[in-house]
């Protein structure tokens, strides 16, 4: 009696696995997503979570280089993320806060030219062009008005270049 059973359930199961292929092939199963589609959903829920980081690291810590190389990172890698216009901002006001030694973390130089480039006057002309792209780019932006002040500090929008 008991070798029936198993022998019954095994059929079963087989049958089951069987036609749980056979429908897997069928025309009736729609087909697979797009991967471009879930690619662009990863990738903005990557950028979403690495903004969040950086706002965390720009309002709370007040880690004025992690946001900044955070957000650098960001609009490199994702200029056409639905807010974009955050991280310029983010960008534009960490690199005005680190030209002018400000926040509880200072740069890591570990190279003349990671030196080179956290410089001062270099971090100033990062913020004018951050800044500027956000004013330009995004005038319906949130953050312009804080970002013309900015510029305004900086001595004005960053003239655009002849190409």
């Amino acid at each position: 009696m008991k070798r029936v059973a198993f022998t019954v359930c095994g059929v079963a199961l087989t049958l089951g696995l069987a036609a749980g292929g056979a429908r897997a092939q069928s025309s009736t199963v729609p087909a697979s997503p797009d991967p471009t589609m879930s690619r662009d959903v990863e990738s903005e829920k990557a950028a979403k979570h690495e903004l969040e980081v950086a706002r965390h690291y720009f309002k709370n810590k007040k880690a004025y280089y992690a946001a900044f190389k955070r957000c650098q990172e960001l609009a490199a890698g994702y200029p056409e993320f639905y807010k974009i216009d955050e991280v310029l901002y983010i960008a534009g006001m960490s690199s005005l806060y680190l030209s002018e030694g400000k926040g509880k973390q200072k740069p890591v130089a570990l190279t003349p030219e990671k030196k080179e480039e956290f410089a001062p006057e270099n971090m100033r002309e990062a913020a004018r062009e951050y800044l500027t792209q956000l004013v330009n780019d995004h005038p319906k932006s949130d953050f312009v008005k804080e970002a013309q002040e900015a510029l305004a500090r900086l001595g004005g929008e960053k003239p655009k270049q002849e190409q």
